[in-house]
């Protein structure tokens, strides 16, 4: 039993390994060309090798640059607009956190509870929920076509986009998570002579806080790393998010791999300093996703 424990954990162990590796090398490997400079980039990888007509030693591309220079960085936030493009991410994130909060909490707090009393609260849940399967290219063209005729090609239609396409998942969670909360606490401040609105807002929103965060955090970084609802709603428009702004500098430097490189770093940036803040809300948000029955 031991023996197969041992075995158990050796094979985990280099399974936890390998799994490592593949996330550090790459990301070791961005960095080391993003403060490189172009006449230090070669064709060999490790390096070690010695340039004849100049007596020079050649370094390879994974070995660190000569010159450690933020020179790569700052030529690519001029190309990408990146404070600008940073800022529209933050806009359109933040402002999407909020209101799905607020908007998809209260729609899973009626349909919930709805659900309980009338059969036709449950056809509206799995109407709603049912939005989770349509794929996005289905929805593409006639998204582009209706914001365009609304006047919504700007970060006003992608936000509401965005609550419109995160709207079942939000009230498959908060619906389910209401099982967790008694309504004899709703039926106490009933007596107590206090609204629906009321009671919803002092007792119910409240409670529901642990599944605040997951959502928040869900529908951030959902929200952060789409790059297709803002490239067919905003496209040319000027207003670029991060991501797109990263497909649009790929398609014109996706050669210069030095600037590249810079530029994916600083588009990562933003998401580290988020998951260090928020490491432990986003575990807890991981363990209070799981609907319970």
């Amino acid at each position: 039993m031991m023996k197969e424990k041992q075995k158990t954990n050796l094979v985990l162990t280099i399974v936890l390994i390998l799994g490592t590796l593949t996330v550090f090398f790459p990301l070791y490997m961005a960095v080391i060309i993003a403060f490189k400079k172009p006449s230090e980039m070669t064709n060999d990888v490790a390096g070690g090798g010695f340039f004849q007509a100049t007596k020079t030693h050649v370094a390879g591309a994974l070995s660190f640059p000569k010159q450690w220079s933020f020179e790569n960085f700052h030529q690519a936030m001029e190309v990408t607009d990146f404070w600008r493009s940073l800022g529209n991410s933050l806009l359109i994130t933040l402002v999407t956190i909020v209101l799905a909060i607020l908007i998809h909490s209260i729609a899973g707090y009626v349909i919930g509870r709805g659900m309980a009393r009338r059969k036709s609260f449950r056809f509206i849940y799995l109407y709603i929920v049912s939005g989770m399967f349509v794929p996005f290219s289905i929805l593409m063209m006639p998204l582009v076509k209706q914001t365009a005729h609304m006047g919504l090609g700007n970060r006003a239609g992608v936000i509401v986009l965005y609550l419109v396409f995160y709207m079942p998942m939000n009230v498959l969670l908060y619906s389910g998570y209401l099982k967790n909360i008694s309504e004899a606490l709703e039926e106490a401040a009933y007596i107590d002579g206090a609204s629906t609105w009321t009671t919803y807002w002092r007792v119910v929103f409240p409670m529901m806080k642990p599944m605040h965060a997951t959502v928040a955090i869900l529908t951030a970084l959902g929200t952060w790393n789409d790059v297709m609802t803002p490239l067919v709603i905003m496209s040319g428009t000027g207003q670029n998010t991060l991501p797109l702004a990263q497909l649009n500098f790929q398609t014109q430097f996706g050669t210069n791999y030095n600037l590249a490189f810079a530029s994916y770093i600083l588009a990562l940036i933003p998401i580290l300093i988020f998951y260090m803040i928020c490491q432990k809300q986003i575990l807890n948000g991981v363990a209070n996703g799981a609907v319970k029955g």
